[in-house]
């Protein structure tokens, strides 16, 4: 069994750097078996991601028959802790355990919170609906426990992935971190991937007994690769526990992360294309149902479609950042490439295509995956080494947030639209198309935003060769004296 573990993955690093864009980031004392088991971590990510903005959000809609405004309220939900990720980030860098490690609680205490919320979940959501084994419990029960449910999940999923993605660049050089987050991010996508197709295939023919058993079945699975995926990675520093170090608050720390020229530029770039390619995840499922008389494994399967085109658009993006090519270049594209995808599910519902609704679906992963690695390895060089947790909980809070906000704001409009009057009269796609015509226009500000910035960056470039730094200044001060070091490490563009 050994000899054909060991040839397998001698196979897979055969392979790997040809086509898997990440693989060349192992070496010898961090290996890619290694790097491939820390990575489930964001397997049970993507199976989260995929029963909360996907599974569940068309079940609660068409199944179950609950608002699609109080779906995409309790799908944002998660929103309330993404603003915290940055300082989740920030506190495993400083964190201080007598056994030695810095990222491992803060992982374990967020598997453990994903693990509370699915437990409840299935339950809550049917006495929500009104399910008839569950009518006679009050309402605010249903409504109560669903919220309950629907944070737990968030928190978990926010603390996992921060964290988790700081311990993974942990492991390696500064150089290689983009990479090995790049991978972190593969993983994420081929979960999304698989368990897509796996709870569509699970939930067909749907039954509430079926609900129950997979959204259980699911928590059980995310502790259980949680626990693979921590076992024997962090190094325990004991000597580190021992030391006595006076830790800067973390608004200087992020006064620090934000000095750079690039930094809130990129953030507000974050959250311009987050929200145009995230505000369909709560209606894009019901649109293919009731629009396009899709089945609920179709609909399903269109998370895997366009969990796939993200897969696709971070191949792309490795390849092209490995031969020196600018991360806002990369994001521009990915941004470009949304206004044709929206423009497209736009027309299916009218045409009555369900064709041109999954090229259109595939075309917005490829987007979103160029978008998404090309913003997330920008704010990473813009970061100094000894703020890594911090910079990814930065892109993750601004990442999640905008996507929450999208989220809610999506299921907002289409309900606002059937309940004008007259709605009665409407065509199917009709409450619809208010979100996706507003999908396009974010990702064309995005585009737009991203052009200012690299304009804005040409001119400071250009002053700068005209006025070199004066050295009779005195140096800036800093936070703390363990910064000063980071701070001089930061690159003068935010990115080379």
């Amino acid at each position: 069994m050994a000899s054909l573990r060991d040839t397998a993955l001698r196979k897979i690093q055969t392979i790997g750097p040809r086509f898997l864009p990440f693989a060349d980031v192992a070496t010898e004392a961090v290996p890619l078996s290694r790097l491939l088991r820390l990575s489930l971590f964001q397997v049970t990510v993507g199976m989260a991601l995929v029963l909360l903005v996907g599974t569940l959000n068309r079940v609660m809609i068409v199944e179950l028959g609950v608002p699609a405004s109080l779906v995409g309220l309790m799908i944002a939900l998660p929103l309330v802790f993404a603003p915290f990720r940055a300082l989740i980030g920030y506190k495993s860098d400083i964190h201080k355990s007598a056994l030695g490690w810095r990222r491992v609680p803060y992982i374990w205490r967020g598997t453990m919170l994903q693990f509370g919320g699915f437990a409840i979940m299935p339950f809550a959501l049917l006495v929500l609906s009104g399910y008839d084994q569950a009518a006679d419990a009050p309402i605010w029960i249903g409504h109560s426990a669903a919220a309950l449910a629907f944070l737990l999940v968030g928190a978990g999923i926010h603390t996992v992935q921060t964290v988790g993605l700081a311990l993974a660049t942990d492991l390696v050089s500064v150089e290689e971190q983009p990479k090995v987050v790049g991978l972190m991010y593969v993983m994420l996508l081929l979960g999304m991937i698989g368990s897509a197709l796996i709870f569509g295939w699970l939930l067909e023919p749907y039954t509430p007994g079926r609900l129950i058993q997979v959204v259980q079945g699911a928590a059980v699975i995310t502790v259980a690769l949680n626990l693979l995926a921590l076992w024997k990675q962090e190094p325990r520093d004991r000597a580190r526990a021992a030391r006595v170090e006076t830790q800067p608050e973390f608004r200087d720390a992020w006064r620090l992360f934000v000095q750079g020229r690039a930094a809130v530029g990129l953030l507000v770039v974050i959250a311009l294309g987050t929200m145009g390619f995230g505000m369909a995840d709560v209606v894009l499922e019901p649109y293919g149902g009731q629009v396009l008389d899709m089945a609920v494994g179709a609909t399903t399967r269109l998370t895997a479609i366009l969990a796939g085109g993200g897969l696709i658009g971070f191949a792309i993006a490795s390849k092209v950042l490995m031969n020196g090519r600018d991360p806002l270049d990369v994001a521009w594209w990915g941004s470009l490439i949304g206004v044709p995808a929206f423009a497209l599910i736009l027309a299916a519902g009218p045409m009555g295509e369900a064709a041109i609704f999954v090229i259109g679906t595939g075309l917005a992963g490829l987007g979103a995956g160029l978008f998404g690695h090309g913003t997330l390895t920008a704010t990473m060089r813009s970061a100094p080494r000894a703020q890594v947790g911090l910079a990814l909980g930065a892109w993750g809070a601004v990442q999640a947030t905008a996507a929450g906000v999208s989220v809610a704001l999506g299921g907002i409009i289409r309900d606002f639209v059937v309940a004008l009057p007259g709605s009665e009269s409407f065509r199917p796609e009709t409450p619809y198309l208010p979100v996706f015509s507003l999908e396009l226009v974010l990702v064309a500000a995005a585009v737009v935003a991203i052009l200012l910035i690299k304009r804005k960056q040409a001119r400071l470039d250009q002053t700068a060769n005209y006025y070199p730094p004066r050295q009779d200044r005195p140096d800036p001060p800093a936070a703390h004296t363990a910064y000063r070091a980071a701070e001089a490490s930061v690159q003068p563009r935010g990115y080379p």
